[in-house]
């Protein structure tokens, strides 16, 4: 039996709003007076409790923060806007993807007829088809939101550049779960790389046998050991070859070729910050990278195996399971095959998020509930876990509209961060 330390969300980190992540533009009507102006700015920004960094009227490093933030002072400055808005939308980076927001966010106190000239903006900026949004209202509304986007374009950031390996095809069975690799790259910044499985198996062969030195499991598990560790260090070896922050694997294909599984492999990848997805499931992998940027942990990959549509209570399992989600694990059999090394992972009950994404990124589903009990009944896969949703109505999403069968179990409620980084792709 094995503990781990608590898990924390990040955005209840310190550490998290320690750097200046947010610039600050302004738009200011020439008609109104600047020491006033000036003035009510300093009063205005320094209520909201955030840091930032303030640009005032030079836009020539607009898109190049996290998150750019245009600060309506006055009014009678929709015409500026306007001149400016091809300056804030067609500017490119080097690598030739804009480096430019794909919303562009309106702050504005209400004085001066500000918020007026924000609408106007806003209005103008959905007839151009550019997606935009007014934060106004009370400070710790302001605070509270600007919080929430800065979270989420820090998620955002961190998904640019990532690399997953899809190592073998997904497995037969997940007919309906393909990712379109040109949306993914565009909107979240991922490039997907196919891997053949031959690599991972003459990679396994070149792997030395060592004991992987965990407790644990009768004696056909302990001799199993070494193999799956095994199998661990050679994904390892190709994590490393081809530089991934993720990767998914078809997994099954393990069983005939090295008569073992990558449970335990993937088991400790997570734990160790990557994010490893079973069976070949490439949504399911986007949705780990999702999770893990906004989280930094990767999730529980899961199919539900029973559901209550009256009372919104489920059991989700799985063969394996992040070390760093679990109190205490158990080594058994992987379920369907009866071999090799299986993980039976113990969660502390709480609240979770169920999360999933499509293959293009164009559709999720989020549910908030409470992670009510975890189970080890011997005919399912050996991780389980009793979720009841806080709204039982959307247990029927399962049974008419469902993206595939592997959902994702995040510990916390992340369902409004999520959906404001899920919104923010391109």
């Amino acid at each position: 039996m094995h503990t781990f330390p608590k898990f924390m969300l990040i955005l209840q980190a310190k550490a998290l709003y320690t750097m200046n992540n947010i610039a600050i533009f302004t738009l200011t009507s020439e008609l109104h007076d600047a020491q006033t102006v000036n003035a009510a700015t300093q009063e205005f920004l320094s209520s909201q409790g955030i840091q930032y960094d303030f640009h005032d009227a030079d836009y020539s490093n607009y898109g190049t923060a996290p998150l750019n933030i245009i600060y309506v002072r006055t009014g009678g400055t929709e015409g500026q806007f306007r001149r400016l808005l091809p300056q804030l939308t067609c500017s490119h980076a080097s690598n030739g993807k804009s480096n430019k927001p794909s919303v562009i966010y309106l702050l504005t106190s209400g004085k001066s007829n500000s918020l007026a000239a924000s609408l106007e903006i806003l209005s103008y900026l959905r007839q151009q088809g550019i997606r935009g949004e007014v934060i106004h209202g009370t400070p710790e509304h302001i605070t509270r939101r600007l919080q929430l986007l800065e979270h989420a374009a820090l998620a955002l950031r961190q998904l640019h550049g990532c690399r997953v390996g899809v190592i073998g095809k997904p497995s037969d069975w997940l007919i309906s779960s393909q990712a379109d690799y040109d949306a993914v790259r565009q909107r979240a910044g991922i490039d997907i790389i196919d891997i053949p499985m031959q690599e991972l198996l003459d990679e396994i062969q070149r792997t030395p046998l060592e004991d992987p030195q965990i407790e644990g499991g009768e004696p056909h598990i302990r001799e199993a050991l070494p193999v799956a560790h095994q199998i661990y260090l050679a994904l390892k070896t190709l994590v490393q070859k081809y530089q991934l922050q993720g990767l998914t694997i078809r997994c099954f294909d393990l069983l005939t070729a090295v008569h073992n599984t990558g449970c335990l492999a993937l088991a400790r990848l997570n734990s160790e910050g990557l994010c490893a997805g079973c069976e070949g499931d490439v949504p399911t992998l986007l949705t780990m990278m999702l999770s893990r940027a906004v989280t930094g942990i990767s999730g529980f990959q899961a199919n539900p195996a029973h559901i209550n549509p009256e009372t919104g209570e489920m059991l989700f399992a799985h063969c394996t399971i992040p070390f760093n989600m679990v109190e205490h694990f158990e080594l058994d059999t992987h379920f369907e095959s009866g071999i090799g090394v299986g993980i039976r992972g113990y969660q502390k009950p709480g609240p979770v998020t169920i999360f999933k994404v499509s293959g293009n990124l164009s559709r999720y589903f989020l549910a908030e509930g409470q992670l009510l009990r975890c189970e080890g009944k011997p005919d399912l896969c050996r991780t389980q876990q009793v979720i009841q949703l806080n709204n039982p109505e959307q247990a029927r999403y399962f049974l008419t509209d469902p993206i595939g069968n592997h959902h994702v179990i995040v510990p916390s409620h992340i369902g409004e961060i999520m959906t404001e980084l899920l919104n923010t792709l391109e």
